[in-house]
């Protein structure tokens, strides 16, 4: 049985937790990748082992050792939920973590105006334990999301299937196709 590597994209706030977990609910065998599970775990527990700037070398060794793993011991379809804004980022998962001979690759697109993320970081609950760093706020990580240079959104070809989210109506019928999708191979 071929499985599933759903990766998903996007701004802070743009839904890519709520989507992977309501993917999750319906797609048998599953299971979701979180690096802000990561994160929060180590900055509750090790934030002196914390780099302060650069990559956050800690948390993605620990995120690739969690894929490893369900690679290795599970049949479980993957769905990664973290931004993987750039391309290089996007051709390290889907080239070297999720080869095109084992799995059947799909990014998701969480592509939201930027206004309605503005108000979603404004009017956020959401715990702030997953930072390091100089960002305090969710407004801060979207500014420099914004403004980042090393940003591409995703194109046809990139993977075996694309999916572009613009709204939140639009997720459950992604959601659909994807178990539609799983449920064929």
């Amino acid at each position: 049985m071929q499985r599933l590597a759903i990766i998903t994209i996007g701004k802070t706030h743009s839904g890519k937790t709520t989507f992977a977990q309501a993917l999750e609910k319906q797609l048998t065998n599953s299971f979701v990748m979180d690096q802000d599970n990561q994160a929060e775990f180590i900055n509750t527990y090790y934030k002196k082992l914390q780099p302060n700037q650069g990559p956050n070398t800690l948390k993605h060794a620990l995120s690739k050792q969690i894929v490893y793993y369900a690679k290795e011991h599970t049949d479980l379809h993957i769905i990664i939920c973290n931004s993987n804004r750039s391309r290089k980022d996007r051709e390290y998962l889907l080239e070297e973590l999720f080869q095109k001979n084992d799995f059947y690759r799909i990014l998701v697109h969480l592509d939201i105006p930027d206004e309605v993320l503005l108000k979603r970081v404004t009017e956020s609950k959401r715990g702030t334990n997953i930072f390091r760093g100089a960002a305090t706020t969710f407004e801060e990580v979207l500014k420099r999301q914004q403004a980042s240079k090393s940003a591409s959104p995703p194109i046809d070809g990139e993977a075996d299937r694309l999916f572009v989210i613009k709204n939140s109506a639009e997720m459950e019928a992604v959601i659909k196709e994807i178990v539609l999708i799983a449920e064929s191979l």
